[in-house]
């Protein structure tokens, strides 16, 4: 076994991490300077500003995979790490304000999409190779692609079109993840925003809820994209951001408000059939027809947990059943996994998504380690063992250090036999994790009270 990072050696290396991490992270963001040519499309898609695209490595399963695109659910995690990062010094007012403006404008062209258009025009299929015309939307699923039907994309490109490849649509956790992320924005003590911003900003907002409101407990697909049916996760956080939204609409508008209290109320009552008792966890999705799901247990619940932002009450990190879920989590892939029969004293189990996962190398995600990380740091504030969460946390983030590469790169997965990094470089998210993983804990180790 290796020995035991000393706390010293520990903290100096997250705060390093933390800062290559934002580096890394901002490759991401409005990336006007590059091109992603897709030549089996005929396309050549140049971000606009505001676009944040999953990962900055272009690929094209060579064997990467393409992420060359915004997704909704990704680009809001990244939206609330970079608030962090704010009010953390690590980025100025200035920067702060030119985020928020992009980020705004490039959601309010999105809004103007309309698929109807690109079905009517033949022009851009005659430039797509015969090999991938098998990969293209109809031009039904396209011409339905309009209005609010939008923020049922599960990603757009960053140029700001329709992304014209048959992918797992539609999907509902983008827009309670982005109302959330600029909710957290608009309230932060440290934002200062021109007038004129703060109302878009309030008006995006408002359209993200509206939209939450409507779709949350419709049948969609699931945070991987792989399964339609009822999701813990999508459940999950539209609850929190219809919560959280209504107590920001209660002065200006009541009635609004309590409708969304109550259907945020309504949400959580789903909640608690995700429940299963003989397997002591929350399982993560019901199939079509209510039937479990095999992939029933999920890293996606404890994600759903961190990324609500609640730190109290039933479904969050401080209820027992979702402590209950990550041990179970816990023994899945500390007995799957290779990689974790080579953890050193202090180090934590490395984890993955599911059970059976067989996605590039099926292995561990940093982001699936880091947000557990995240979960014990938050569930330390409210607990009378608050240090042994705050440890438990710290096995996680040490086991990502073993991973992580000398220039503070991380990828979307790490193997499960030799823990090389694997899938997507650079990911966006991932970065995003660490942020907001070393955030909770410097709020954890902050007096109470």
């Amino acid at each position: 076994m290796t020995v035991t990072h000393t706390a010293p050696d520990f903290d100096h290396w997250l705060t390093q991490q933390v800062s290559l991490s934002a580096q890394w992270m901002q490759r991401s963001i409005s990336a006007v300077d590059r091109v992603k040519h897709r030549p089996g499309f005929g396309q050549s898609i140049r971000p606009e500003r505001g676009s944040i695209i999953a990962s900055p490595v272009f690929a094209a399963y060579d064997p990467d995979p393409d992420y060359a695109f915004h997704w909704f659910r990704d680009s809001a995690v990244v939206i609330d790490a970079m608030r962090l990062l704010f009010e953390q010094g690590v980025i100025d007012q200035q920067q702060a304000e030119s985020l928020i403006a992009d980020a705004v404008d490039f959601a309010e062209k999105l809004m103007q999409l309309d698929g109807r258009a690109l079905a009517l025009d033949s022009n851009w299929r005659a430039q797509v190779q015969p090999d991938f015309v098998q990969y293209l939307r109809s031009n039904e699923e396209l011409a339905a692609v309009h209005g609010s039907s939008v923020l049922g994309e599960t990603r757009v490109n960053p140029d700001g079109s329709l992304d014209r490849t048959r992918w797992a649509r539609p999907q509902y956790d983008g827009a309670p993840l982005r109302a959330l992320a600029m909710l957290r924005w608009h309230q932060s003590p440290m934002t200062t925003l021109p007038a004129g911003l703060a109302s878009r900003l309030s008006a995006l907002i408002d359209h993200d809820l509206a939209f939450t409101c409507e779709h949350a407990d419709l049948p969609s697909f699931d945070i991987w994209e792989e399964e339609c049916g009822l999701h813990y996760y999508t459940l999950r956080v539209a609850a929190a951001a219809l919560g959280q939204g209504a107590a920001w609409l209660q002065s200006r508008d009541p009635t609004l408000a309590q409708r969304y209290q109550q259907r945020a109320a309504q949400l959580r009552g789903k909640l608690d059939a995700f429940w299963f008792e003989d397997q002591q966890f929350y399982q993560s999705r019901f199939g079509e027809g209510d039937r479990p799901s095999p992939k029933a247990l999920d890293i996606a619940v404890i994600l759903s947990a961190v990324h609500c932002g609640e730190t109290t009450g039933t479904h969050t990190v401080d209820d027992p059943r979702m402590q209950s879920t990550l041990a179970r989590l816990d023994a899945l892939f500390d007995a799957r996994y290779s990689i974790n029969r080579l953890r050193a004293d202090g180090e934590g189990p490395a984890l993955g998504r599911y059970d059976g996962d067989v996605y590039y190398s099926g292995g561990a995600y940093f982001f699936s380690t880091l947000g557990a990380a995240e979960f014990c740091y938050k569930a330390a504030r409210h607990a009378a063992d608050g240090r042994p969460w705050i440890e438990r946390g710290d096995g996680y983030l040490r086991t990502v250090r073993r991973y992580t590469a000398p220039d503070g790169a991380l990828s979307e997965q790490f193997d499960q036999h030799d823990g090389a990094q694997t899938s997507a470089r650079h990911l966006a998210w991932s970065y995003a994790g660490l942020i907001s993983s070393a955030d909770a804990r410097r709020r954890a180790l902050l007096p109470v009270g």
